[in-house]
């Protein structure tokens, strides 16, 4: 069983998806964080479920989608580091070269 590690990134992220979504409603902009946090959850019984980021091309850099949004991680060994959750509608090309 893999472990997940976030980073302070993905965990900003989360939070900024979070506060987003409670301007209109606190309720359910909680389910949709646990619903993310779920998704991640799952990789430590799958780790190699996500697809590998096409805009990177290294096996190593995969993500999985959940809804409008891509959960960018990387897997070294039996780590997981949860990198990034932006909205698929924003560029990869935006975000760190480590995650390129």
């Amino acid at each position: 069983m893999a472990q997940i590690n976030w980073t302070k990134q993905a965990l900003g992220d989360l939070e900024a998806i979070g506060d987003y979504i409670a301007r209109d409603s606190p309720a359910i902009a909680q389910v949709f964080v646990n619903r993310i946090i779920n998704s991640i959850v799952r990789l430590e019984s799958f780790p190699l479920s996500g697809r590998i980021v096409p805009e990177s091309g290294r096996e190593s850099i995969r993500e999985v989608i959940f809804r409008n949004y891509r959960i960018v991680y990387s897997l070294e060994n039996d780590t997981i580091y949860i990198l990034t959750i932006f909205h698929a509608s924003k560029s990869l090309a935006n975000l760190s070269d480590d995650i390129r």
